[in-house]
């Protein structure tokens, strides 16, 4: 039994850091990726949200596809993963590392199709064998497995978000970004290589997934609660460096505010795990999401310049997101698996549905705000600034308020299931 749990543990790590790797390239490209355009490309807002959009249709027409892919043909999910990987490595590479000399936005839009292809397939995999991973598709051992995987997710997006200002100390480049590239792509190289022993495990066979199935089972209104709940982490994602910089004017202390962010999720999020098997997930979901909407309030009442209280703010809402992360992808696992349904195509959908809402809020709040004027880095009048300052904080609490809204109407067999 103790050898059992050894390899068990063993395998949860390679889920770790398969999952880091994804995630360097995920949440982070949308933080820095306004910035980069508007500086290395000379791409306005408007523009890099309408790629970003274009991007997301891509996404609808591939996502669910890439799921139903990985389920018809699961045999080959090992040369899917090295697939998966190769994708995310060649693309960020060509998006970071390989500046173009002509049509940059051109250039910026192959290059993030590729990669997010890349990052698409590799998470397909990763959420759709949960049940492989854990040995069961229990809700406790989906939550146990899930507290490795998102922690892992946690460090990666944590690494992404730091990486280019780290680098830019050793790099020949003043931002860092050209080596960040190569840094993804070195990080999935080794995560194909670690993570080869996790695709010879199989799960049991699966229906194939219809929507009447995943809405009779209760997973399509957890996928309904996860979009919903995503949104505001997505619009201050899309905006953090500009509040952090033309808001707070701190721009100098973003890397260490995003390190305080995403050290607390990461933290957290085991804790949270153990606490939603003690407690139950909707205890837990309407703790976190109360505790979000009192950091994006606090937010916004900030004056210029105060530190302390936004790093506070960012240890609050970091705590927050670990919550979100751990249980609900854990929930999904387990509801598709109790229905006896395919996970690689829901999973699909599940993953468009996350980076859906990072689209949907860089394609309406960055041209809403270029339309009250506001410049990043610039001069901007007072009505720029409360547009900055209304869309960071206060667009995010209203969403959470209906996220809390679904959490309380959910059917108790769908939030706290027997485990």
């Amino acid at each position: 039994m103790n050898a059992a749990l050894m390899d068990q543990s063993k395998d949860y790590w390679r889920v770790g850091f398969l999952a880091m790797a994804l995630a360097t390239a995920s949440i982070p490209i949308y933080i820095h990726l306004p910035s980069f355009a508007a500086t290395r490309l000379d791409l306005s807002l408007g523009q890099v949200g309408a790629i970003l959009l274009l991007i997301r249709i891509v996404d609808f027409l591939q996502d669910p596809l890439l799921g139903y892919v990985t389920d018809r043909w699961a045999r080959f999910r090992a040369g899917f993963a090295v697939l998966a990987m190769g994708l995310l490595a060649a693309g960020c590479v060509a998006v970071f590392s390989l500046l173009p000399e002509g049509h940059p936005a051109l250039w910026l839009t192959g290059g993030l199709v590729v990669a997010f292809t890349g990052y698409s397939l590799g998470a397909i995999l990763i959420y759709g064998q949960s049940a492989a991973f854990a040995g069961t598709g229990q809700a406790r051992a989906q939550l146990s497995l899930a507290s490795w995987r998102e922690t892992g997710v946690l460090i990666g997006v944590t690494l992404g978000a730091i990486a280019p200002t780290l680098l830019a100390n050793v790099s020949a480049h003043a931002d860092g970004y050209v080596a960040f590239g190569w840094l993804i792509a070195l990080l999935a190289l080794i995560a194909i290589v670690l993570a080869r022993p996790l695709w010879r495990k199989t799960q049991a066979a699966s229906m194939r997934l219809n929507w009447r199935g995943l809405i009779g089972s209760g997973a399509g209104w957890l996928l309904l609660l996860a979009f919903v709940n995503s949104l505001p982490v997505a619009v201050t994602s899309t905006l953090f460096l500009f509040f952090v910089g033309d808001r707070l004017g701190l721009p100098d202390l973003a890397g260490p505010f995003l390190i305080l962010f995403f050290i607390a999720a990461g933290a957290s999020a085991p804790l949270w795990g153990r606490l939603a098997r003690r407690v139950g997930a909707r205890r837990v979901l309407l703790a976190a999401m109360i505790l979000a909407i009192v950091s994006f309030i606090g937010a916004f009442s900030l004056p210029p310049g105060a530190a302390l209280s936004f790093a506070a703010i960012c240890i609050g809402s970091g705590i927050a997101l670990g919550a979100d992360m751990v249980i609900l992808s854990a929930l999904f696992a387990a509801t598709l698996s109790r229905a006896g349904l395919q996970a690689g195509q829901a999973f699909g959908i599940w993953n468009f549905s996350a980076k859906a809402t990072l689209a949907i809020a860089a394609g309406t709040v960055l041209p809403l705000l270029q339309h009250f004027g506001y410049q990043p880095d610039g001069e901007n009048s007072r009505a720029a600034l409360d547009a900055l300052n209304f869309s960071y904080a206060l667009v995010p609490c209203a969403l959470k308020l209906v996220a809390i809204a679904l959490v309380l109407r959910l059917p108790r067999d769908i939030l706290d299931p027997a485990t």
